[in-house]
């Protein structure tokens, strides 16, 4: 098994300082793109000393899940991204678990007594104030945990909602105060961590009807009422207007000179939501004869599509969240910004999609196409400066709200009001829009070669337990073989348990409690190969059974 690993120079430091405090926790923050989860999979390796304890790793969305168990099995790491809180605890031939936050609420007493000695990784951790519940429950999930490694790429939030285990600055108030942190600056600066991205601004002619049924025209660069902007914002982006059709133009130009020297390069268009997702798709068909794949929140296929895209060389892919955060497909080089959620957090996670470094390639340069609205415009000058998540005292925050250009009506806009408003005409007013870096020293980073690493020594992974007269196999493909094969004989034993069900009328959790007893199991998510090998016998000598016994 790798004994080895070779890490930047901000991981190998950020690890150093991790294995000498040895705290309970320790907050990273490091730009996306910079290799948070190589980290932190090292620091869990490290933290272990191959001591067979258990690991947590806590993740915003379902995709991520898988995402992170492929990456730790590349560190010698079995992860089960398909734990049920059913099983109560974890497989015998696994090293840990992944799950997401909304589990992690859901199940905190299951997930405290299974985490009591081990480590959690709580990756993107400000999703933990996102919801008070979620909050709640990660505290009380993993507070008795020995070791609690935070990670973030964007550690504040919109709102005052304080993160689990982080420390602020002045108590519940202040600036969040991370062990570690390294920022797009000096990631651009240290070369071959993150590509320069540069931000081609259009801006527009638009005319809508408001709430009260006014109707205006405005430009981006008009003074408008804030009141306003979010109106002149989803004009600009209407399906049924020439500004957004323009934009994506442009984008598909541009990412098809990319191509010419990165020839699976891809792009992402970032939607407001699923209808106009779809109108995207069309557009790009009716267009430029692109059949763009499509990713949407309450499609139980949108983690394979953005997998087989990452893995593809399709030329796009429209999503309206599910590729905002952590998801990693470095093919990507250039996005559309096409949503209407204008925070900066939203918008830096955009970013961090396209700025993730690909090795063997020297010039790399990303764009991110965006309306010329005053907060995006903000927002991408401000990308370079490491903001942490500052929760300011009332006062502090009305003030910041003066001058800070998030949108005073987001959480007032009723469907109501929304349904008054209608978006009549838009047109791109240049041509030829400005280009503008995030980072003028571009051309230095653009002749770097790929960042030399450090060879860092770790100690094994803990030993993998066995059922009775099995083996439990080594290196990476057969771990990752043996990953696929138990999610292959749950999906047979599920459909086995369907077939049960129908013949008898009896219910699933009698059906299944049967199986798991004639097969001496305790519950399937926590089974091994050979165990659901067994229970699938088992289940099909009960179907057998039956079919006799309807037979006489």
């Amino acid at each position: 098994m790798q004994r080895s690993i070779s890490l930047r120079a901000w991981q190998r430091e950020a690890l150093e300082r991790f294995a000498t405090d040895r705290p309970d926790t320790f907050m990273a923050v490091a730009c996306p793109g910079a290799g948070k989860t190589t980290f932190a999979l090292a620091a869990a390796r490290q933290r272990l000393r191959g001591e067979p304890l258990p690991i947590v790793v806590v993740v915003p969305t379902q995709h991520l899940k898988r995402q992170w168990a492929e990456a730790a099995l590349r560190l010698g790491l079995h992860l089960d991204s398909d734990w049920s809180a059913d099983t109560g605890r974890i497989s015998a031939d696994m090293h840990g678990i992944v799950v997401t936050y909304a589990q992690a609420a859901s199940a905190a007493g299951t997930l405290a007594k299974i985490s009591g000695d081990g480590m959690v990784i709580l990756d993107e951790v400000h999703h933990a104030a996102s919801d008070r519940a979620w909050g709640t429950g990660v505290e009380r999930a993993f507070s008795g945990a020995s070791c609690r490694l935070l990670l973030s790429g964007t550690p504040f939030r919109t709102d005052d909602n304080p993160i689990p285990f982080v420390t602020y600055s002045f108590g519940d108030y202040g600036d969040a105060v991370p062990d570690y942190e390294y920022g797009y600056g000096e990631a651009l600066a240290d070369g071959g961590v993150v590509r320069p991205v540069f931000f081609p601004r259009f801006d527009g002619h638009m005319e809508w009807v408001n709430t009260d049924g006014d109707t205006i025209e405005a430009t981006f660069d008009d003074d408008l009422l804030r009141s306003e902007w979010s109106g002149r914002l989803r004009t600009a982006l209407s399906l049924d207007g020439q500004w957004l059709p323009t934009v994506i133009d442009h984008a598909h130009r541009r990412l098809r000179e990319l191509r010419q020297t990165h020839p699976n390069a891809g792009g992402l268009v970032i939607a407001t939501d699923h209808e106009h997702a779809k109108g995207i798709c069309r557009l790009l068909e009716q267009r430029h004869g692109v059949k763009a794949k499509i990713a949407l929140s309450d499609d139980p296929r949108a983690s394979d599509v953005i997998a087989a895209f990452a893995a593809a060389d399709d030329e796009w892919i429209v999503a309206v969240r599910m590729i905002s955060e952590g998801v990693d497909i470095p093919r990507l080089r250039l996005a559309v910004f096409a949503s209407t959620t204008s925070t900066a957090m939203f918008f830096r996670q955009a970013v961090g999609r396209i700025a993730r470094w690909t090795a063997g390639m020297r010039r790399q340069r990303a764009y991110m196409y965006i309306p010329d609205d005053p907060r995006l415009r903000f927002h991408a000058t401000m990308i370079a400066e490491g903001r942490r998540h500052s929760i300011e005292k009332r006062r502090e925050r009305e003030r910041e709200r003066e001058t800070e250009f998030d949108d005073p009506h987001r959480h007032v806009e009723a469907d109501e009001q929304m349904s008054l408003f209608s978006a009549l005409s838009s047109t791109v007013l240049s041509d030829a829009p400005p280009e503008d870096g995030i980072d003028p020293t571009e051309d230095v980073i653009a002749g770097a070669g790929d960042l030399e690493g450090f060879v860092v020594d770790l100690p094994p992974p803990p030993p993998l337990a066995a059922a009775p007269g099995e083996r439990v196999p080594a290196g990476l493909d057969a771990l990752r073989t043996r990953r696929q094969e138990k999610a292959r004989l749950r999906e047979f034993n599920a459909e086995r348990i369907r077939t049960i069900v129908e013949i008898t009328g009896m219910a699933h959790a009698v059906v299944n409690g049967e199986l798991n007893q004639r097969s001496g199991i305790g519950a399937i998510a926590s089974a091994t190969v050979p165990q659901l090998e067994k229970r699938l016998a088992r289940a099909d000598e009960w179907i057998a059974e039956l079919d006799r016994a309807a037979r006489r």
